[in-house]
């Protein structure tokens, strides 16, 4: 037998394998190599000068980090201590990278964040081009934007391009519908109801006047709101969602300093590790959601999965369709989930606990906003009719959206060569629009740009700003936010019922310190001092 095995046949054949495997390992090594030096020598190489012969420059980068270094080390230097006293004169602070490097370098310049370029771009018009329908298919999501998103909020309609996003767009719209959005109007004042009754039974027990923080108040209320509304939940469901995906946004805000390490999110760190025990939770709970949705369909509960985002969605997955690719998959359910429920209940808590912050420390438009909350809706709760005759609490509401933006950037990039403008943006370069510096900008705002004036708003957005692309809390063309109606409306609401309830002054323990953790925040909430009308 051993002779057997030692035979020149069985010799030839073990060397041949062992050429093979070498010839294969040798390969994958070269490939990995040659895509190793494509991703992070070539293509950054490329970019940058083909900028830099239109005369678009930035700062140097690093071999692979790029400017993140130092953005990181500017952001942490202007954010590490609270503002010193109450100014909404907040970019220096928050773009701090942005202000550096548009002294040096003008307008137009380059960021490197790891091996993604990123251009700045704060030109109205340019603006109008490139977040028009246009270019709504040459100009997505990144791929360094999706992969930081990957365990948050996945394949969600923020994330996705192309018709994908065309796809899952068409899904979604019809939730969002004006007509379908007056039937939210009773969940609203239901739930504002119960977070006003808990507001008395706090001033009761702590005899009025008392402090309360704001911030967490209204963020269990707007979960609780897109809980009912969207998904056919109740809070004790959403409530669980909702604080996972709040320790999820955290940690995909953390992940991003680490995006530029090729394959770091394999690594089985204990970073890692929590990032997908926690994606693994979420998801958990919406199956049951969806599961509970499909049960009551199958024993014959409800003859549809309703017309909510959930119920749309649902009926969705279940067609038939020729193409199995355009299909939404179980995944890509609660990626819509996760995305809408984020969404829906973050962005809009922090429009309405900065509106709160501002009309706390400004008695003259509190008492404005008020006057006509209680003439329009007599005492009682705002209905649908009332909404849009309440013109100033939408003067503030703006205003706020335009001092403290939710989203203060917004990122696209090119999937092949583009033009825009005078500048040609090759296959890979990202823009990057500095919503918030251009929400304060003195050349389009006027020299008040950092000053709390909702009378700028009084003949409507088009006229308060000298271009309309001034303002673009929401975004703008095919990809504008879809649940800005929305947002606008449950803010009405909350805000009138509190205004017709109480008077409030910020607390003296307010500390003025806005934060960039993917949404713009108050660093240690919005304390304010109610007291019954």
């Amino acid at each position: 037998m051993e002779s057997n095995l030692l035979g020149p046949d069985n010799i030839r054949w073990v060397f041949i394998v062992i050429q093979a495997s070498v010839l294969i390992v040798f390969f994958i090594i070269v490939g990995a190599v040659s895509e190793f030096f494509k991703v992070y020598v070539w293509e950054p190489f490329r970019i940058r000068r083909f900028m830099e012969r239109q005369g678009v420059k930035g700062p140097p980068p690093s071999f692979m980090v790029g400017n993140l270094i130092a953005i990181a080390n500017l952001r942490e230097k202007e954010t590490v201590n609270d503002m010193e006293c109450l100014s909404h004169d907040i970019v220096d602070r928050l773009l701090p990278h942005y202000i550096k490097y548009s002294r040096i370098y003008g307008n137009q310049f380059v960021l490197w964040w790891g091996v993604e370029a990123r251009l700045a771009v704060v030109q109205p018009e340019l603006i109008k081009e490139i977040l028009s329908s246009k270019h709504s298919y040459s100009f997505g999501k990144s791929h360094l934007q999706q992969k930081g998103n990957k365990d948050f909020i996945g394949k969600g309609l923020l994330m996705v391009n192309g018709d994908a996003w065309a796809h899952q767009r068409r899904i979604v719209a019809p939730a969002f519908h004006t007509d379908k959005l007056k039937g939210h109007v009773k969940y609203m004042v239901d739930c504002t109801a119960q977070m006003l009754h808990c507001f008395d039974e706090i001033l009761r027990k702590c005899n009025e006047p008392s402090e309360i923080e704001v911030g967490k108040h209204l963020n269990r209320l707007t979960a609780d709101i897109i809980a009912r509304t969207e998904f056919g939940s109740s809070y004790e469901k959403g409530k669980i969602i909702f604080e996972q995906l709040k320790s999820l946004q955290q940690l995909s805000s953390q992940s991003g300093r680490y995006l530029w390490l090729p394959g770091n999110q394999f690594l089985p760190t204990r970073f890692n590790r929590e990032i997908k025990e926690r994606k693994r939770q979420v998801e958990n709970v919406l199956l049951e959601i969806i599961q509970a949705r499909r049960d009551s369909v199958q024993v014959g509960r409800s003859v549809s999965y309703g017309n909510d985002l959930l119920g749309l969605m649902l009926a969705e997955t279940e067609q038939t369709i020729s193409s199995s690719s355009m299909k939404l998959t179980n995944q890509q359910l609660m990626d819509e989930c996760k995305t809408f429920f984020f969404t829906g209940h973050e962005t809009t808590a922090l429009l309405m606990t900065w509106t709160m912050m501002l009309l706390a420390s400004s008695p003259e438009w509190q008492n404005k906003a008020r006057a006509e909350a209680l003439e329009v809706c007599q005492g009682n709760p705002p209905c649908t009719a009332d909404l849009p005759k309440l013109k100033i609490l939408g003067m503030v509401l703006n205003e706020s959206l335009r001092l403290y933006t939710p989203a203060s950037l917004l990122p696209r990039q090119a999937f092949e060569n583009v033009k825009v403008g005078d500048l040609e943006l090759p296959k890979g370069m990202s823009v990057w629009i500095p919503v918030l510096a251009i929400h304060h900008s003195k050349e389009l705002w006027g020299e008040d740009a950092n000053e709390f004036n909702p009378q700028r708003f009084a003949e409507g957005v088009q006229k308060a700003c000298k271009h309309q692309m001034g303002f673009i809390p929401f975004s703008s063309g095919p990809r504008v936010c879809l649940g800005q109606s929305f947002a606008i409306m449950e803010a009405k609401v909350v805000v009138a019922m509190i205004l017709s309830r109480f008077k409030f002054t910020l607390s003296p323990n307010y500390r003025h310190a806005p934060v960039c953790v993917l949404t713009l925040k108050p660093k240690h909430g919005v304390p304010i001092i109610f007291e019954r009308l």
